[in-house]
């Protein structure tokens, strides 16, 4: 079963749920975590304390509104849309990550958050 989680920035409260894979399930063992949060084009990035390797579900394929997990930087990354390294509307990673999870509401309302700092991740 998938793991029930709230993402809080810049005022908005959205629904989304880690998969179920070991990555997933230690970002979700880590909650309630806040952290800084960066932006590269549509996404926000930002360090989590969990440590994971590449694992079955590592990709540079990746969709508004999924989570992935980037094992160099240690960091969980939202795509709501094109970043820099993308040619078309979709999101593309600066480099493969695992993907942990979805949002479940609409990701474009993150477009109404850019130049937030802070994101909060807790359990639902």
């Amino acid at each position: 079963m998938p793991y029930p989680i709230w993402i809080e920035i810049g005022g908005l409260k959205l629904k989304a749920e880690l998969a179920e894979t070991e990555c997933a399930r230690r970002i979700y063992e880590a909650l309630p975590l806040e952290a800084e949060v960066q932006e590269w084009g549509d996404e926000f990035y930002f360090r989590v304390p969990v440590e994971c390797e590449p694992d079955e579900t590592y990709t540079l394929k990746v969709r508004a509104g999924d989570l992935g997990y980037w094992p160099p930087g240690r960091a969980l990354a939202l795509f709501f849309g094109p970043t820099p390294a993308s040619t078309g509307p979709d999101p593309v990673p600066a480099s493969e990550v695992n993907l942990v999870g979805r949002l479940l509401d609409d990701p474009s309302r993150l477009r109404e958050v850019k130049g937030t700092s802070r994101i909060r991740l807790e359990k639902r």
